[in-house]
């Protein structure tokens, strides 16, 4: 598979493109473009609705090549990109995807505030579990085009249940670490290397 030109990183629930990984992400992508690599980065902010989250990024991404987009996710980032990914017939990297948001986020029904900006409020409706269940995208199609980085010691999810929606895919599954996988530094460069891209020179 070719090295891409597009990528999309989606963050989690409650979380934003200011996270730890979005923004490290980022900053390896400038530094390649910095250093010529013509590659089209994306990390938007995603709206609480399912619908709406989707409908946006399906727009998003009407016009970059098949071939050579990427999406990656974290969290329900994941879940989202595994959807999209689907849909695209695209290549997928996911990090602690959240495989049963209807399941998991129904106890999240109400007034929620961003991680990363405490004034930031949104409602999580009622009507956002059914929307997660109509986008359901598993079992994947063609999980040889995915890549997954999941913790054991995911402190929000099961790995487990995570490794047996991704079977197929590249798994990386690491001793310990967390939901956030706070050590992602560790384990950049083997994104970077599933991704066909050079670890960027400083």
């Amino acid at each position: 598979m070719p090295a891409p030109t597009h990528l999309l990183y989606l963050h989690g629930f409650r979380s934003s493109p200011r996270s730890f990984k979005a923004q490290r992400l980022a900053s390896v992508v400038r530094t390649l473009q910095d250093q010529g690599l013509p590659l089209v980065w994306c990390c938007p902010q995603l709206p609480p609705s399912p619908q709406q989250a989707m409908a946006e990024l399906r727009e998003l991404v009407r016009h970059w090549p098949t071939e050579s987009t990427v999406v990656i996710g974290s969290s329900l980032g994941g879940f989202y990109a595994t959807v999209l990914a689907k849909e695209l017939g695209c290549r997928f990297a996911v990090i602690n995807p959240a495989v049963q948001p209807a399941r998991d986020l129904a106890r999240h029904i109400g007034e929620q505030t961003s991680f990363h900006d405490p004034q930031d409020k949104f409602f999580f409706r009622e009507d956002f579990i059914d929307q997660f269940r109509s986008l359901d995208p598993y079992p994947i199609d063609h999980p040889e085009r995915g890549w997954a980085l999941i913790a054991e010691g995911d402190e929000v999810l099961d790995w487990r249940e995570m490794v047996s929606h991704y079977q197929g895919a590249r798994i990386h599954l690491l001793d310990g670490s967390d939901h956030a996988v706070s050590d992602f530094d560790e384990h950049l460069p083997k994104l970077l290397d599933w991704l066909r891209l050079p670890s960027p020179t400083s």
